[in-house]
């Protein structure tokens, strides 16, 4: 539709009627120039990897893809959540179309607050294997390992007792007493489990010593002077009353040794079988299905409403992919209402994900408020407030729309659209995240990992936002610059069962393409048994001069042989 020389398109914004102009749209896949033909009378062999595909072709590449996607689905992000019968009926559907009804069916049935327009359910579970595969790797992802499974399952226990370097220990009563030397273990407690109990312990060893700890129902697994005669006996054995070999008799589940409160041990060895049968049994489907959100598009008039969007990609499993959305608005560009001294302003976000075939793939819908004395309101004004929400996704090509209005002025509206690509994290190519620079950057308490805005991982990062990703952000000299940025698909070495890496970060002074400050570090001091990184990093802009300059990170992966390098540019005024 056309309005005074403008396309226009209609949205719905809360309660209003909005006819909306459409400014920011962005194809990204865009078809680059021509290559330069070779001279006349040159014989040149084509690339092969420059050759453009057929349609056939690249439709043939986009399905296996997309298969490909739904079988990681399916293996990797719910394994731990879906039960026997929901895998045998996605294993039967024989269309996408299928395929995509049920997985937005099942995230459905889980969700427990139907009448919010976000599935909390489904942004917990990705929020715990993002947690899974930064703290739990060995080797492997996070999310493949026994502490990440349980995890992901449960979430976070209740209390934690770890002993990283194992070492000398007191047996309690019920194992025995004495001292003895273990080997890295933890135990989580549970105060309650759905489905399984009340107060609940569960044991995970790292016999390798390699920070691969495994679950395990036998207690004398952590006993590193198990097997060695005469060390680490029991209260009982070390004063006679017992012997060491005793404890390998009668075929028992457990190799504890006798001691004051150890009778009952093995009349529980069917209570502790139960409990890892409960454990690791696909949980059973809580909620009743729910009808889709069906979304009206209405008509209004109104001034544009201007805002920025930046969006990240953070990896979360093999087919998942976490997309930062961060929507930044201008103070001045906010109605405030005064009254009893206070100005409030209010903003209705609206983000919508589809597909080409504009199915909905994600629905969001928040409301930004902003608070000021009156009297510093005027003050306030050349302030910027940041919506932020991070999307689950699986690797492809949408369409990312963000809508808004001010509340306190319904006619004022605004539209952001764009193609939206986001991309897949192949095992066995080195690859990164975004690299996003943020003025504030600090852990999070552990009871707020993954939870609120701007929070990846334990990680309180919110990224600087401009117009466009060609116009760098900027800082002042008395402000500090933070940097993250994660590393996929570090190789391990199979003797060490560690990575080995080099890991550099620059700051380049643009202007001249000199390096102002350089730094490398080992992946190992990063976490070394982990196939993932985060790099992250403070500076202060004081020793630098105004001018342009630019962050550098580069990865050389010596295992692999492979390297790969990400910059963002940034001014000091």
């Amino acid at each position: 539709m056309m309005f005074n020389g403008h396309k226009i398109l209609s949205v719905t914004l809360g309660c209003g009627l909005v006819l909306i102009p459409v400014h920011g749209l962005r194809a990204q896949n865009a078809a680059t120039p021509a290559q330069a033909q070779p001279a006349a009378g040159q014989d040149q062999e084509p690339d092969p990897l420059k050759r453009q595909r057929s349609d056939k072709e690249q439709f043939g590449a986009q399905k296996a893809l997309k298969q490909g996607s739904y079988k990681t689905w399916l293996n990797q992000d719910v394994v731990w959540i879906i039960t026997d019968e929901e895998a045998r009926a996605f294993k039967s559907l024989s269309n996408d179309e299928e395929r995509e009804a049920f997985i937005e069916q099942f995230w459905l049935r889980r969700n427990q607050t139907p009448d919010s327009p976000e599935n909390e359910f489904r942004e917990e579970h990705y929020r715990r294997i993002a947690y899974s595969n930064e703290h739990f790797a060995a080797g492997k992802a996070g999310w493949r390992t026994d502490r990440g499974h349980i995890y992901i399952a449960f979430g976070p226990p209740d209390s934690i007792e770890s002993h990283p370097s194992g070492g000398s220990y007191e047996r309690p009563m019920e194992e025995g007493g004495g001292e003895t030397s273990t080997f890295p273990f933890e135990t989580w407690h549970y105060r309650h489990i759905e489905g399984v109990g009340d107060n609940i312990d569960l044991e995970f060893v790292d016999t390798c010593q390699c920070s691969d700890y495994h679950f395990t129902i036998d207690r004398s697994e952590k006993d590193a002077l198990l097997r060695v005669p005469g060390a680490g006996l029991t209260q009982w054995e070390s004063m006679g009353m017992a012997k060491k070999a005793d404890r390998f008799a009668g075929g028992s589940l457990e190799n504890l040794g006798k001691g004051p409160d150890t009778s009952g041990n093995q009349s529980k060895e069917f209570d502790r079988i139960e409990l890892a049968a409960k454990l690791f049994a696909p949980p059973p489907i809580k909620f009743a299905d729910l009808d889709n959100f069906i979304s009206e598009h209405k008509l209004l008039n109104g001034p544009v409403f201007p805002f920025d969007v930046r969006t990240d990609f953070v990896k979360v499993t093999d087919s998942t992919v976490l997309v930062p959305v961060t929507v930044q608005l201008r103070n001045r560009d906010i109605t405030f209402v005064t009254k009893d001294g206070v100005s409030k302003g209010e903003v209705n976000i609206l983000m919508k994900v589809t597909t080409l075939t504009h199915k909905t793939v994600q629905s969001q819908e928040d409301t930004v408020q902003v608070q000021e004395p009156a009297e510093l309101l005027e003050k306030a004004q050349d302030r910027k407030s940041v919506y932020w929400k991070a999307l689950p996704l699986i690797p492809g090509l949408y369409r990312l729309d963000v809508a808004i209005k001010d509340v306190n002025n319904p006619d004022h509206v605004g539209l952001y659209g764009s193609s939206l690509e986001v991309p897949a994290f192949h095992d066995e190519t080195l690859a990164t995240s975004s690299l996003i620079l943020a003025d504030e950057m600090n852990l999070v308490s552990s009871r707020d990992i993954g939870e609120g805005s701007c929070v990846i991982g334990n990680t309180h990062i919110c990224p600087r936002v401009t117009p466009n990703r060609a116009t760098p952000v900027s800082f002042r000299r008395n402000q500090q610059l933070n940097f993250w940025m994660q590393v996929y698909n570090l190789k391990i070495n199979d003797a060490t069962k560690s990575n080995e890496a080099k890991v550099m970060y620059q700051i380049i002074d643009t202007a001249t393409n000199s390096v102002v400050f350089e730094k490398e570090l080992e992946s190992k001091d990063l976490g070394a048994h982990s196939d993932q990184l985060t790099v992250e990093k403070t500076l202060p802009m004081a020793g630098l001069q105004p001018g342009k300059y630019k962050v550098t990170i580069k990865v050389n992966d010596t295992i692999s042989k492979q390297e790969i390098a990400q910059s963002a540019p940034f001014v000091v005024e």
